[in-house]
């Protein structure tokens, strides 16, 4: 019992840990992306006709992406001890017939 706890333990960390990468790797790719819109807009500025606004397209999608990963783990994520009682109650109603 003991040892199946600490298995639960460890997945969950591994979640957490990898939510947490997901999101720094997201927030670094978009910090170069800015400052490379920057750079380009600030040499380019009378060439150029704006801000380019195509940077947005990552960032929304992958943005979404983190989002999504975060709900997983920091709300669905919870319902892991709900799914091992059902999972136990099943058990023990196949066991019984």
């Amino acid at each position: 019992m003991e040892n199946e706890k600490y298995i639960r333990a460890k997945k969950r960390v591994k979640e957490i840990k990898d939510f947490y990468t997901h999101l720094a790797v997201f927030l670094v790719v978009m910090i170069i992306i800015i400052g490379i819109n920057l750079i380009t807009f600030a040499t380019d500025g009378a060439n150029s006709s704006g801000w380019n606004f195509r940077f947005l397209y990552p960032f929304g999608f992958w943005g979404f992406a983190v989002i999504m990963h975060g709900l997983n783990v920091f709300v669905f994520g919870k319902n892991t001890l709900w799914e091992q009682r059902k999972i136990k109650e099943v058990m023990k109603q196949m066991d019984d017939k």
